[in-house]
């Protein structure tokens, strides 16, 4: 067995008990199977294919703890809550390490016909939503998800039924926060019925900096027929945080999906999307983007399959490299034999700016059938010295022309978000990111512009 994952698989076997005590009996019901595979899987390595600068073997290696007996955690929720999107009125949830929490400002404006609880709530709707879905979508043979699925306790369920328009953004603001090294096991299942409408936005905090601390998500999103998600994922934890994240998409016939996973601090984070149509008219635009620096590590993977026709992909990932950081975009566009009339565009572009910084970059596309519109590609290289000549000769000083150009880089990715005070918020945070402003988490406190609302949580 491999030695990264024997701790783990021990730990499961030994408080099997424990674990099933907690979590509801469609949670239970895979996780032996979850250890039957883990098992026998070997983990990547530096090197391996599709893993350039990550190491899952190194990274699950470590010896983080587990909260399998549920222990309350000393966390304040609104010392995370203060980085949260000004003039953005949202119904706020939260997820304190792997633990669902509600706020006082959780159900404002939800329509009926709306469900956000925890993956325990004991209900007959998230029952009956829970046993149908859960883990339908996420892959055991993938090592994040079957870890995920082996040791996860609780998360969150959003449901959303037929024809419901949900006008409130949905805020999950996940916190990390523990005094000793923590693994918390997150697990999302989003659930959109037949023409059903909604946003959401989580968002990745760390409140302790001086702890090693990870994030293990899997996110499950079934996207019904004729349906509309905006999915935002924004990351501001800390460089001693990692992030192993897998997300799978299922879209019925004329759905609309937007995902949009914006990196801005961490540690180590790899972001896998996997996406896929099962009707045809669906559209999909999976974007996202990355400031490194320091010795940080984003790695993103993409695997978006059209197994029926007349649907379309948009796929857009940039990255801004500086110092020792490292990058890797790995994409896969598949379209099947009879996914006629496809269109699927995929682009990863990157600035690098130092010459110890790495971007390694994979596109694909694997077609077999010819009546498509299919296009993909990339690009590394440094910021323009022609267009930093032009800035400087009219007076700005070469770290703030730096700065406006690499701003203008990442403006298309920001401009695919369609909430006007997010992208406002984003396009701020990004200039203060490339100011060289701290973490947001850490050094906007008492700000005007952050806010507080009542911050008394309910397990």
């Amino acid at each position: 067995m491999e030695e990264s994952i024997r701790q783990y698989i021990e730990l499961y076997e030994h408080h099997r008990d424990a674990l099933c005590s907690h979590s509801i009996p469609a949670m239970n019901a895979l996780r032996e199977q979850a250890a039957g595979h883990l098992r026998h899987a070997r983990l990547p390595r530096l090197g391996s294919e599709n893993y350039e600068i990550t190491s899952l073997s190194e990274l699950l290696g470590k010896d983080y703890g587990v909260n399998i007996n549920r222990l309350p955690m000393d966390v304040n929720p609104a010392e995370s809550f203060r980085c949260g999107v000004p003039r953005l009125s949202t119904s706020l949830f939260l997820t304190i390490n792997d633990r669902f929490a509600l706020t006082p400002i959780s159900t404002n404006g939800l329509p009926a016909g709306v469900t956000v609880c925890s993956l325990n709530s004991q209900g007959a709707v998230p029952s009956e939503i829970i046993g149908r879905y859960y883990g339908g979508l996420a892959s055991l043979d993938n090592p994040i998800a079957a870890l995920n699925t082996l040791l996860a306790q609780d998360g969150i369920l959003i449901h959303v039924a037929r024809g419901t328009k949900v006008d409130k953004t949905i805020q999950l603001v996940n916190i990390l926060q523990s005094a000793v090294p923590l693994m918390a096991v997150r697990r999302v299942l989003i659930v959109l019925e037949e023409n059903a409408e909604v946003n959401i936005l989580a968002c990745d905090h760390t409140q302790n900096n001086t702890v090693d601390m990870m994030n293990l998500q899997v996110v499950e999103i079934y996207a019904g027929a004729g349906s509309r998600l905006e999915y935002y994922e924004m990351e501001e934890s800390s460089v001693r945080s990692v992030r192993l994240s897998a997300l799978y998409a299922e879209q019925s016939a004329d759905s609309h999906v937007t995902i949009n996973g914006i990196t801005l601090y961490n540690g180590v984070t790899r972001n896998e999307y996997y996406c896929r149509f099962t009707g045809k008219g669906a559209e999909l635009s999976l974007c996202g983007m990355g400031i490194e620096d320091g010795e940080r590590r984003l790695d993103t993977y993409s695997h978006v399959e059209h197994t029926v026709g007349y649907c379309h992909t948009d796929e857009l990932f940039k990255y801004v490299l500086d110092d020792s950081s490292r990058g890797a975009f790995t994409g896969l566009v598949r379209v099947d034999e009879g996914a006629v009339k496809t269109e699927a565009y995929q682009s990863n572009r990157n600035i690098v700016g130092s010459g110890e910084a790495r971007m390694y970059s994979k596109p694909q596309l694997e077609i077999y059938n010819d009546d498509v519109k299919c296009s993909h590609g990339t690009a590394i290289g440094r910021l323009d010295e022609m267009q930093l000549f032009y800035m400087r000769s009219r007076g700005l000083a070469e770290e703030e022309a730096k700065l406006l150009l690499k701003q203008a880089f990442l403006s298309d990715v920001i401009e695919k978000v369609r909430l006007s005070h997010l992208r406002e918020r984003l396009t701020y945070l990004v200039e203060r990111r490339f100011a060289g402003g701290e973490d947001a988490c850490l050094s906007c406190k008492g700000q005007e512009s952050c806010g507080e609302v009542d911050m008394n949580i309910e397990y």
